[in-house]
């Protein structure tokens, strides 16, 4: 038996994730502040971290974290948050997420696996791998 889901709810969620994509810091918190999960998913099991990280907002990152998102909350791929940051070398959401606890060896493929393929020599030093 299934339940079905209610259409305002399901666009309330659309609106949040396209939040997370822009980078809205500010509406992100203001509706996590108000009670949407700090951890909600999408379909395919990306975080409003994932989202934000992906598309290289540190400010928004910094603000789920604070308060209560997972750094390291992989989707249904398995992807962390930090190994999209290092894929995309968005520099400044690396530094907020190692900052909000992320760990570089976590996920598949992990931020370290991801900084190896790509010879990113700087990351690996930061994340103490060689």
């Amino acid at each position: 038996m299934s339940e079905e889901l209610d259409p305002e709810v399901v666009e309330l969620a659309a609106k949040i994730f396209e939040l997370a994509r822009q980078g809205d810091a500010e509406a992100l918190a203001a509706y996590v502040d108000a009670g949407v999960p700090a951890n909600l998913t999408n379909d395919r099991g990306d975080s409003l971290v994932m989202l934000a990280a992906y598309h290289g907002h540190a400010e928004a990152v910094a603000a789920l974290l604070a308060r209560g998102a997972e750094a390291d909350r992989a989707n249904d791929r398995g992807q962390t948050p930090l190994a999209g940051a290092v894929f995309k070398g968005e520099d400044a959401v690396i530094k907020a997420l190692l900052a909000g606890g992320a760990d570089p060896s976590a996920g598949t493929p992990s931020a370290v696996d991801t900084a190896r393929m790509f010879g990113k020599t700087d990351l690996l030093a930061q994340f103490g791998a060689n």
